[in-house]
């Protein structure tokens, strides 16, 4: 598959803001390089998956690194962002509304799942597989949304992510880290959507409490009754008993 803003964080979710601005640090660094080659502030040899370099030296910044880098600008960089600002923001302010934690939980899942298979194929960045993946969640999610793409192709939404490899065959590209961007949006699926509801099945996939804690807003106790001050208008100043009644 194929100047700064102040403002430009405004309107994002707060798990989409945290990865948003955690790419742009990414981004510009390794810019200051290419721009400026004499500050040698950070190459994309320090980025890229190396599980030699992880487990033996504990260079561990490189489990997330690997997911922050997608090239240099062009056609490619673009496409990705596009499609990792818009599928990233449709889902947390669709299914996963409200459920902030749940939403870093797939982030947290997804990234695990690419990790362990990156281990066994040559793949050095993770960012393009992860896009695939929330695109194919989300498309699995909304099946009944009609696509256009580029205005040559109508289809259902399920097929997008496959559409999107054949687009990226077509430029020449290596289908694998699509297809590895697939395969763990369908496990996602498969175990939060799919099999919970199936007769016999259950949830494997929980959110563990910490994210919960971090992220979500606590539910109101329908049985908490607020104090005086807490209350609309505050104390009823100038109420109370008469004096003898």
């Amino acid at each position: 598959m194929p100047g700064s803003s102040r403002n430009w964080g405004l309107g994002l979710g707060e798990a989409q803001r945290g990865w948003s601005q955690e790419w742009v640090e990414a981004y510009r660094a390794h810019s200051g390089v290419q721009n400026r080659p004499q500050l040698e502030l950070i190459t994309p040899f320090q980025l890229y998956f190396n599980p030699e370099l992880i487990f033996k030296h504990f260079q561990i910044w490189r489990l997330i690194t690997n997911f922050l880098f997608f090239g240099p600008v062009g056609f490619n960089f673009l496409f990705n962002m596009i499609f990792l600002y818009r599928y990233c923001r449709m889902l947390e302010e669709g299914s996963f509304r409200g459920r902030t934690a749940d939403f870093v939980f797939m982030f947290l899942f997804g990234g695990f799942l690419m990790t362990l298979f990156g281990l066994f194929v040559s793949l050095v960045f993770l960012g393009q597989a992860f896009t695939i993946m929330l695109v194919y969640v989300w498309s699995r999610r909304n099946p009944y949304v009609r696509m256009n793409f580029f205005g040559l192709l109508n289809f259902q939404a399920p097929f997008l992510p496959w559409v999107l490899m054949g687009f990226s065959l077509l430029l020449g590209n290596s289908i694998i880290v699509d297809l590895l961007g697939i395969a763990v949006g369908h496990i996602y699926f498969f175990l939060e959507d799919v099999f919970p509801n199936q007769p016999g099945g259950i949830r494997i996939l929980k959110t563990p409490s910490i994210l919960k804690a971090i992220f979500d807003t606590p539910d109101e106790d329908p049985n908490y009754n607020p104090l005086p001050e807490e209350r609309p208008g505050g104390f009823a100043w100038g109420e109370g008993q008469r004096l003898g009644g």
